[in-house]
């Protein structure tokens, strides 16, 4: 990865994301997540939770949630000192998420990047966050040479919606069991092309 490519990580950055056509105009300040940022980001969950089911289970540690030890980075908005969104990228999924975006694209599963716990408060929802927090783990993506892809459970229509109005391609529709006890259809998400060098 080049410095150029690391020197935005290290900053707070301001994105604009989408194309024009697709986006209202908003951009959110987003910056790399820190570990003082773990216990907001754990009551941010619970929040979302609360209200959308996402996580659909609730583990016992959701700092381990937020945490995942496959992540290869993650980020925060922020407004006015408050962690009001979050956002991963990971280097892996279920099986099965990974198999459809793998065929899909026709790339090995190390060369994808996978979007995840993305989380956004609600009372500051529709104002440009999700897709600020979107655009820098795509952004982060691509700067390593990845394909950013996301799965969804088919009932997070907020969610759904953010994603198709953001250009993203919906691959297809997968059953994932995590665990011996959950299992969750998925919708598998195709994110933007890498840039050509």
């Amino acid at each position: 990865m080049g410095s150029d490519a690391m020197a935005w990580s290290d900053q707070l950055v301001a994105v604009r994301l989408c194309p024009a056509d697709l986006c209202d105009g908003f951009s959110m300040p987003v910056r790399e997540r820190t570990d003082a940022d773990l216990d907001d980001c754990v009551r941010l969950a619970r929040v979302v939770h609360e209200l959308d089911r996402y996580p659909v289970f609730l583990p016992d540690d959701l700092r381990r949630f937020i945490t995942a030890p496959d992540a290869l980075a993650a980020w925060v908005a922020e407004l006015d000192g408050q962690i009001i969104g979050h956002v991963a990228l990971r280097s892996s999924s279920s099986a099965a998420v990974v198999a459809m975006a793998s065929e899909a694209l026709k790339l090995p599963a190390d060369r994808l990047g996978v979007v995840a716990r993305l989380l956004v408060s609600p009372q500051h929802r529709r104002h440009g966050t999700g897709r600020s927090l979107l655009e820098v783990a795509c952004r982060h993506a691509h700067a390593r040479g990845l394909w950013p892809i996301l799965d969804v459970v088919t009932h997070q229509q907020g969610a759904i919606a953010l994603y198709d109005k953001c250009g993203w391609t919906r691959a297809g529709q997968v059953t994932s069991r995590y665990g011996d006890d959950v299992v969750l259809d998925e919708l598998v998400y195709l994110g933007p092309r890498p840039p050509v060098d």
